[in-house]
């Protein structure tokens, strides 16, 4: 049987699917012990840094009029190399996998945090790699060049 899941499940999806599967996990584990101060520092920082990565790439992506829809790659107008993306070529989905890690601190729960890595292998084998196939049919030796340049997550 073929797994055919390809840019069919729009990332937001996939992260909520993850943190309920963090949820669950952590009502069936036994929680870590964080002081409480610290685990809510950690909480904090994950979550805006995960709200200021994601908005970042996407209020870069409406400046340049470029598709901001990761189901349909094939309509990117053009390759964004400035700002966020100088650092990750993924930073809607690495500021999405940034709020996950808040959710699994804020679970204190060790498995939680863990299963927020299922979220990066999905998003590896779905979502980015067709993306970056399809991005390299469009812009051809700029996006490779890109490639080596920048790293798909940090």
């Amino acid at each position: 049987m073929k797994i055919t899941l390809s840019l069919k499940i729009p990332p937001v999806l996939v992260t909520l699917s993850v943190a309920l599967l963090m949820w669950l996990v952590s009502l069936l584990t036994t929680p870590m012990l964080f002081l409480a101060g610290i685990r809510m520092l950690l909480v904090g920082l994950c979550l805006i840094l995960g709200v200021a990565v994601a908005t970042a790439g996407v209020l870069i992506f409406k400046n340049v009029q470029t598709t901001v829809n990761p189901l349909r790659p094939q309509n990117t107008t053009c390759l964004v190399k400035t700002g966020v993306y100088q650092f990750t070529r993924n930073p809607m989905y690495l500021g999405l996998f940034f709020m996950l890690l808040g959710w699994g601190c804020y679970l204190a729960n060790g498995y939680a945090l863990v299963m927020s890595l299922v979220f990066v292998l999905y998003m590896n084998h779905f979502q980015i790699v067709p993306e970056e196939r399809c991005l390299s049919a469009l812009f051809g030796d700029e996006y490779e060049a890109y490639k080596q340049s920048v790293r798909r997550w940090l």
